[in-house]
């Protein structure tokens, strides 16, 4: 892996990037001995090279047992229960998995509350032979845990009590919360959420290990990337010759210059979902107390026909960070045509990765021109291990950007707006006042 300024960051000088050098080691030792704000959630921080060989073992066997037995696995959860499980697996499994033949195919519910969803799932359930794992802390965040009761009624009602027990896993609170109870005494089998983990950082947990080793996935060499940048880390906590470091200080100092608008860019399809785990990461650890730059994302070459325009002429608050793929796992060459109708000759012979990378630079010389500085960060391949190093990476960047911003990146106060208002308007006891005085604002509007 390696990070490279595009020419639009001028100002980055010697001096102006040596002038962060004391913050950074600061903030490292904030981070190393759990001294800052949201201290009592920096479990991550050492969590992959504690990740011990017992515990993997025992997630592949488990992982194993449901992949015989299973058609379809059931990832059940929202947020950072689902997205990072999400985002290894799509960047991984083929392109075309649904129709592929390959099993168990992973599908995600309890991350929406759509009736039809839910309604074309069971349908689907109803004809394959499938398990499924509950991810939540307490076991009573809305979205899954409705996601959890229908088809925990259902997977009964297809399988009977001692079969449907075998095929659902809990990931849940050590000790408390309504999911850990109900395990408790339905005989679920159960992995723990370590209480100071949050979920947008929880992917190295079984949060993440479990789905992504049901989808085939070799969880070690995850395991290993993210452990290569955990020592970087720790080796080097400093600015210079820590591509971590820089990938905070640059992010600083484009938001004081009032960029605000942060577009994470990638060129292959199969990393969409890589970007929206970062984006919740980014998004629920920085937007807090009026401050924080906004995490967006787009696909190139696809977005350069919609966004692009935007990109090259709008309003310059923005920057990009691209992750750039040096190799495909493919090889496919366009080929030669005698009449070249389609005046595509001129690149016959050419893989077709080859064009995407012109076009990803060219791309960057054009953004360069229209005022947009880039972040490029160019991994070798994706791959399990590169997936590893990304996930420390940005996790690590996340809480040096967020020390730096002066908020606490691990908590996130703002979730819970919605959900109060959504309660009192669904009547659940305790929210009278509030529910009265959400149906007069209503009513006034609708």
């Amino acid at each position: 892996m390696k990070l490279e300024l595009n020419h639009t960051f001028s100002f980055l000088s010697k001096e102006n990037m040596q002038s962060y050098e004391s913050a950074i080691a600061s903030t490292y030792n904030t981070i190393f001995n759990k001294t800052g704000a949201g201290n009592d959630f920096l479990g991550w921080v050492n969590l992959p090279s504690e990740i011990d060989e017992a515990f993997l073992a025992d997630i592949e066997r488990t992982a194993a047992e449901l992949r015989k037995k299973s058609d379809l696995f059931v990832v059940i959860g929202i947020g950072g229960s689902y997205l990072g499980a999400r985002a290894v697996i799509e960047a991984l499994q083929n392109h075309f998995a649904p129709l592929s033949g390959e099993r168990p195919l992973i599908v995600y519910a309890g991350h929406n509350m759509s009736e039809d969803y839910l309604h074309e799932l069971i349908a689907i359930l109803d004809q394959k032979d499938y398990s499924l794992a509950v991810i939540s802390k307490s076991g009573t965040t809305t979205e899954p845990a409705i996601a959890f009761r229908i088809l925990k009624q259902h997977i009964i009602n297809k399988y009977g009590e001692q079969e449907a027990a075998s095929r659902i896993i809990a990931i849940t609170d050590k000790a408390k919360g309504a999911l850990k109870q109900l395990a408790n005494v339905k005989g679920y089998k159960t992995y723990i959420v370590p209480d100071d983990v949050g979920g947008r950082f929880s992917v190295l947990t079984p949060v993440g290990l479990l789905p992504i080793a049901v989808a085939g996935i070799d969880i070690r060499a995850l395991v290993k990337g993210a452990v290569e940048i955990e020592q970087l880390c720790k080796s080097n906590p400093t600015l210079n010759g820590n591509f971590v470091s820089e990938y905070a200080v640059v992010r600083h100092m484009m938001y004081l210059m009032g960029k605000t608008n942060e577009i994470m860019v990638n060129y292959e399809p199969r990393l969409v979902y890589f970007s929206e785990w970062w984006k919740q990461l980014y998004g629920e650890s920085h937007g807090k107390n009026h401050k924080g730059i906004f995490p967006a994302s787009v696909t190139f070459s696809t977005d350069l026909h919609s966004m692009g325009q935007y990109i090259q002429d709008g309003l310059r608050n923005l920057f990009e960070t691209v992750i750039s793929v040096e190799r495909s796992n493919h090889e496919l060459r366009i080929p030669l045509e005698n009449e070249d109708l389609d005046q595509l000759n001129y690149i016959a012979g050419k893989r077709i990765s080859e064009v995407n990378h012109k076009a990803e630079l060219g791309t960057m010389l054009a953004h360069e021109d229209g005022g947009v500085p880039v972040i490029r960060l160019e991994i070798p391949e994706v791959s399990a291990f590169v997936l590893g190093q990304l996930i420390y990476f940005f996790e690590m960047a996340c809480a040096l950007s967020g020390y730096l911003l002066e908020v606490n990146p691990f908590d996130q106060p703002g979730v819970e707006a919605y959900k109060k208002n959504m309660f009192a308007l669904l009547g659940k006891k305790g929210y009278e006042e509030k529910t009265a005085e959400l149906n007069h604002r209503l009513s006034t509007i609708l």
